[in-house]
């Protein structure tokens, strides 16, 4: 194969026999399909769990916007933070599968307890074939 990278070729497990070369990073989407390509096959759900808490001040700072009301920013940063290292799980986790995209990705939240909430990035891991 041309210009292959390190890792692509026809082994078994290599998604590059169905002609689609994943180049970047791996396409994440909502929906249950990617336009312009056929599922090839399905490698099983992938995720990303983060557990989060907030630092002190966070803690003090909400706490007190809390008593006042309003939109509390600290808890908002805390909350996409978590998101953003959840989904950066899930990506690595598909990448480890070599997949091409994961479809019908979700975010799901737990609390704990006092301050502490997990935070889950998922969906399911594909290979593409182009249509």
């Amino acid at each position: 194969m041309p210009n292959a990278k390190r890792g692509e070729g026809d082994d078994a497990r290599g998604p590059y026999r169905t002609g689609i070369e994943r180049n970047g990073p791996v396409l994440v989407t909502t929906g249950n399909d990617v336009a312009g390509h056929r599922i090839a096959e399905y490698l099983g759900v992938v995720r990303g769990i983060v557990v989060r808490s907030l630092n002190i001040g966070q803690g003090l700072v909400g706490g007190l916007k809390q008593i006042f009301g309003g939109n509390i920013k600290e808890y908002s940063q805390v909350c996409e933070e978590a998101r953003h290292e959840a989904y950066e799980e899930m990506v690595q986790h598909a990448e480890l599968l070599e997949a091409h995209a994961i479809i019908a990705m979700r975010y799901d939240a737990t609390e704990f307890g006092q301050g502490a909430t997990e935070v889950l990035a998922y969906g399911t891991a594909v290979r593409l074939e182009r249509t």
